[in-house]
């Protein structure tokens, strides 16, 4: 087996730059919440792949799952000829997915293949081509997703001129002083000033903002944008690629709203680590466009939707809902003590486990240090610990370890934050 220094020059010499991982341990084999390098090095996970194990790393029946289906089938192309998976996962989405009415389903393979997907779909339904998004929100990083994406860099900076029809408005973050009813009336501005009613086809927003810095929506914040689609005939589009599948303790994010959208997608945690994302839909809406204009090579693959339905059924025998909220509160309770003895961690809140705060230089005005995440995060990685900081000024530092981690590791990882803080201020 390589090393990790000779991984090193094999990614110097081999990957593309803007692909490269900075990170110069490579991921040998992990379980549930703890990954050990190509040298041995144990890790503590508190990003979880950026929110796609919740379930943990190579939870048993996923694994069992996946070879299983590895011994049966591997690829046919759906479309070619269809299988049991693509269509027992649509079922089960079909079922516990909150859109309007019944539900279809489409199942693609990333979260920005999602978006694109929903865009295409709300054009057909429709018959028209503008989409409205938010500041603070992301979406992908094909090229009509990082038009969607309410931030320039990384995402944009190097490829030139984004596609048109996309429209943005503000999110509301009262931290960062933008009111409920100032996001409202910059929607309703937008609808006046850039995108006609008319003309556009969906809202789409992210119940909590992920990349964004972890900001959740009010109820009421939702209600209205609900609201707002229905009075001008626009659909109402859901992301919960990051916030989806259990991260909040309630399968996905909306449902603390009870607001319906007409299409919500989701991916990352659907299936445990492997490649699979979902379109779900009101059935008007997603029957909406042509035979075959929907679909792609591998989507919907049936090793991943082996794990799809695996994960589904893990969900409802292991409480993961319940594990999600009290691993919530277990943070959050952490979280305060930290506020209280750091000057520097201010905001401190949770929905579930979709936990975060912010690292300031000044609490009385909020000021961003996005040195002080930057420094925490390497150090805590030195220390065998991968954290990740978020947010639109880059100082949010953001929680996504397995819903499954064990307590004593979980506490073993706070610690190493609280000793790492202790030694950075």
């Amino acid at each position: 087996m390589s090393s990790n220094a000779e991984l090193n020059e094999l990614k110097h010499k081999y990957v593309a730059a803007g692909a490269a991982s900075p990170a110069t341990a490579f991921a040998d084999h992990a379980e549930n919440a703890e990954i050990w390098d190509a040298d041995g090095n144990r890790f503590i996970d508190f990003a979880g792949g950026i929110g796609v194990l919740n379930v943990g790393h190579r939870h048993p029946k996923v694994v069992a799952a996946v070879k299983a289906q590895l011994d049966k089938l591997m690829h046919t192309c759906q479309t070619v000829m269809p299988y049991e998976g693509y269509v027992k996962v649509a079922e089960k989405l079909s079922h516990i997915v909150p859109v309007r009415g019944h539900a279809k389903v489409m199942l693609a393979n990333s979260g920005a293949e999602a978006l694109e997907n929903a865009v295409k779909i709300a054009r057909a339904a429709t018959g028209r081509s503008n989409v409205i998004c938010f500041d603070g929100g992301y979406h992908g990083r094909t090229f009509f997703t990082m038009a969607m994406n309410g931030k320039v860099a990384p995402y944009q900076s190097d490829f030139g001129p984004m596609p048109g029809t996309v429209f943005r408005a503000p999110y509301p973050v009262p931290y960062h002083g933008v009111s409920e009813d100032e996001a409202i009336r910059g929607l309703k501005m937008t609808l006046k000033t850039d995108a006609n009613p008319k003309d556009t086809a969906a809202i789409v927003l992210e119940p909590v903002l992920g990349e964004g810095g972890f900001y959740p929506a009010s109820t009421s914040f939702l209600t209205k944008v609900r609201e707002i689609c229905d009075e001008h005939g626009m659909l109402m589009i859901v992301d919960e690629v990051q916030s989806g599948f259990g991260r909040t303790g309630k399968m996905f994010a909306i449902e603390h709203s009870g607001v319906e959208p007409d299409i919500m997608t989701m991916a990352k945690s659907m299936a445990d680590g492997m490649p699979i994302s979902a379109i779900v839909g009101t059935d008007k809406v997603m029957d909406a466009s042509g035979p075959n204009s929907l679909g792609g090579t591998y989507t919907g693959s049936p090793t991943a939707c082996a794990a799809a339905l695996a994960v589904m059924e893990v969900f409802e025998e292991e409480s993961i809902l319940e594990k999600s909220q009290a691993l919530g509160d277990k943070l959050a309770k952490r979280f305060n003590v930290w506020a209280d003895k750091f000057d520097c961690i201010d905001h401190v809140r949770n929905m579930g486990a979709m936990a975060a705060f912010e690292l300031v230089s000044n609490k009385a005005d909020h000021t961003p240090n996005p040195e002080l995440a930057a420094a925490l995060c390497k150090k805590a990685r030195e220390e065998g610990l991968i954290l990740l900081s978020c947010g639109m000024y880059g100082n949010t530092i953001r929680f996504l370890m397995p819903v499954t981690i064990q307590d004593d590791v979980l506490n073993e990882g706070l610690d190493i934050i609280e000793s790492c803080l202790d030694s950075l201020v």
